[in-house]
């Protein structure tokens, strides 16, 4: 089976590709195991709300756009870590412990690590969109990922906030995760940012050494 890329001129259908497949049934499981762990329900649904969205999204365009191998693993990969934050929150997720004790880092660091993977993973699957979808110029769908990426942290950060003080104030603390760092929010952001700065620069190197032209 053959691995498609952004710019690549063909698409695999579901049912022979074994890859999306894999995927799609790991992480269905995955997720299932997260709530049958989780130590706080009422956080796991809020924290799973805009995966459930997300994911509704996908399965119901599929027929009409489907995205690349490389994109899908992207977005696993982001969503694997995602859950595995919201089946403990994200202060409490285990291999951020682990991390921290193997790394002396003073704090639970994995609400960063997913803050990063959200840019630094999302921001290929975005442009693919700009670039086959919405048919932008070539250069909008490098520099848009990018923009829209600190756009929906910011967001993200507001729909927190939202959930935390207005709409669950019980579940505020454990949702927001802060651990008591004031420019949490704004750390966050600025990972996120970076995330997708940095594949930004990736891509543009492979292409370049490859001699890509797209």
């Amino acid at each position: 089976m053959s691995f498609s890329l952004a710019i690549s001129d063909f698409r695999t259908p579901f049912k022979k590709n074994s890859l999306l497949i894999g995927m799609v049934l790991t992480f269905v499981l995955l997720w299932a195991s997260t709530l049958f762990q989780t130590t706080d329900l009422n956080n796991w649904f809020l924290e799973n709300l805009l995966v459930i969205l997300f994911l509704s999204v996908l399965s119901l365009t599929y027929s009409r756009y489907k995205f690349s191998d490389l994109s899908y693993l992207m977005i696993f990969v982001y969503l694997c870590l995602h859950i595995h934050g919201a089946m403990h929150t994200y202060a409490e997720a285990p291999i951020g412990y682990w991390l921290s004790d193997a790394l002396s880092w003073s704090r639970n660091n994995y609400d960063r690590i997913v803050h990063f993977s959200f840019g630094f993973l999302l921001a290929y699957p975005m442009r693919e969109v700009f670039l086959n979808i919405l048919k932008v110029k070539r250069w909008v769908a490098w520099l848009l990922p990018m923009e829209i990426t600190l756009s929906f942290s910011g967001m993200y950060e507001i729909i927190e906030w939202s959930v935390a003080d207005l709409f669950f104030p019980e579940q505020g603390v454990a949702y927001l995760g802060t651990q008591g760092d004031i420019w949490d929010a704004q750390k966050d952001m600025a990972l996120a940012f970076l995330g997708s700065i940095l594949i930004t620069i990736i891509v543009l190197a492979i292409r370049k050494a490859w001699r890509i032209e797209t």
